[in-house]
């Protein structure tokens, strides 16, 4: 069973998709206003932990995570979960732990399918700060811009 829900936050409206108990999908600025069919106390779990993010840019998330992706997504994923708030890698760094290339790096954060609590936000470029999740500019990258600034990041 999933559940869907959209929370107001500093950043905008955040999407978030709850299905058998985890966390699969958290989605920027969506479309569509949802809010639960139910009580789900995950989707309050998940309110709680980002509305704690958003006053604390240092704090850190502990939710159970079901991210579908390839093997390889799978494992860049993971790495990004190991760069702590306030920390930031260079998708070249990234890219020379995983023995494979910034571009792949690059991609499987684009498909990144919850992005704030699988830190996408904290790779950059090595020229400067990069894209998110697909833009390069405008409003997705003004996030990228405020999620670093909040968690005390100057680029």
């Amino acid at each position: 069973m999933s559940t869907e829900h959209t929370m107001q936050t500093p950043i905008g409206p955040v999407g978030i998709l709850v299905s058998d108990g985890r966390l699969c999908g958290l989605e920027l600025r969506p479309a569509k206003t949802r809010h639960p069919s139910s009580d789900d106390l995950l989707v309050q779990r998940v309110v709680a932990q980002l509305d704690d993010y958003f006053r604390d840019g240092k704090r850190a998330f502990s939710l159970p995570l079901s991210l579908s992706g390839t093997g390889f997504q799978q494992r860049v994923w993971q790495a990004l979960c190991r760069i702590g708030p306030g920390e930031i890698r260079t998708y070249g760094d990234l890219a020379r732990e995983l023995k494979t290339s910034p571009r792949a790096v690059g991609n499987a954060c684009r498909r990144n399918p919850v992005p704030i609590v699988v830190p996408c936000h904290r790779v950059v470029s090595a020229q400067g700060i990069g894209g998110y999740s697909g833009a390069t500019s405008g409003a997705r990258l003004e996030i990228k811009r405020w999620l670093l600034s909040h968690e005390g990041v100057i680029l």
